[in-house]
């Protein structure tokens, strides 16, 4: 059997019974925190019962060699490593016996959920993207706190850590950051995507890969028409849906998070007119945060942003450059440039 191991091969996959082994593409992405099954990415895993070989001085040079669910485990791994797996059509004759009634079933399988769970931990995977469409989730939910802590010098700890913003909180900014949109539109609140936020439409028609909150810029003589946000003067209200709205700690703006328990937020900003000039009273000293001409929402336009339509400046591309210089669209950054920079060349997609 050992045959089958050769320079190139640093894996091999063996059925277990009469079935044969199917390869699945498996991409491991641990800036983005997810791991990706399906016909992309070679071989990198099987489908079926399997018994898999390696050499022993490979198997206890890995950073987990007998972490359960093992066959995940050693996938994972040997993606990370660029191993070649190998897989053989004949293997093992008989399968393990099959367990005898539903209820041993369930604690099989409910075992092996937290035994993945643990391992994703372990990996730091928030999401699996299985081959047919379906999502196995492990990041923060509404009932969690979010993902990371506080930001520092407007630098998360996960982009230090080589890492983009994990993917469930970037789908609770989207989450939010529609919902805000819908209550604002419904009370007639005239807004538009800001800084970072208007960026990431503007490029990616989404939340920048990397982003920790959203930010939109709504009209002063705006804000009363909208209760949510006069109940929110006299202190935290949590609407409905979870969402809790608030005025935010550093004051002159607003802020809407998640939930209670998770402070994933977007940022509401007044802003009013003055001798056609867009300004507002809190200025948190960001390079981006400065006056504007009033023609710009005159009118604003719709955008497709985090999966539905929002309204931005009818120029976003002026716009942007007047807020973050010349290239801004073209030229991706990190948001705090002096902490960490963004290197020229690097993937931002």
């Amino acid at each position: 059997m050992m045959a089958a191991m050769d320079a190139q091969t640093q894996l091999v996959a063996v059925p277990v019974g009469p079935s044969p082994l199917r390869c699945v593409g498996l991409r491991v992405d641990l800036r983005r925190w997810t791991l990706r099954y399906g016909a992309e990415g070679g071989c990198g895993a099987v489908e079926g019962t399997a018994a898999l070989l390696l050499r022993s001085e490979d198997l206890f040079n890995l950073s987990y060699p007998t972490e359960s669910p093992l066959d995940t485990s050693i996938f994972i791994q040997a993606s990370l490593r660029g191993w070649k797996l190998r897989v053989l059509p004949d293997g093992f004759p008989s399968a393990p016996s099959t367990l005898s009634s539903p209820h041993d079933v369930w604690k099989a399988e409910s075992s092996r959920d937290r035994r993945r769970r643990r391992l994703m931990e372990e990996f730091g995977i928030k999401l699996e993207l299985l081959e047919d469409g379906r999502q196995r989730w492990y990041g923060c939910t509404k009932d969690t706190q979010r993902c990371f802590g506080t930001v520092l010098a407007r630098t998360p700890q996960y982009l230090l850590q080589g890492r983009w913003t994990p993917p469930c909180c970037l789908r609770a900014l989207r989450e939010t950051a529609k919902h805000v949109v819908g209550v604002l539109e419904g009370c007639g609140v005239r807004y538009w995507l800001e800084g970072g936020s208007l960026l990431g439409a503007v490029r990616l028609r989404d939340v920048i890969p990397w982003d920790y909150d959203v930010d939109l810029g709504v009209y002063r003589d705006d804000v009363a028409k909208c209760p949510r946000l006069r109940e929110a003067r006299n202190g935290p209200v949590e609407d409905e849906e979870g969402f809790v709205w608030e005025t935010a700690a550093e004051g002159g703006f607003y802020r809407v998070h998640y939930s209670r328990s998770n402070r994933l937020h977007v940022d509401l900003w007044p802003f009013f007119p003055r001798a056609g000039v867009m300004t507002k009273e809190t200025w948190l000293g960001h390079p981006q945060d400065v006056e504007f001409p009033e023609r710009f929402l005159l009118p604003t336009v719709p955008l497709p942003f985090a999966g539905f339509t929002a309204m931005g400046p009818n120029n976003p591309r002026q716009f942007l450059e007047l807020k973050f210089g010349p290239g801004a669209v073209e030229e991706p950054q990190y948001p705090n440039p002096a902490v960490l920079r963004l290197r020229r060349g690097e993937p931002t997609q």
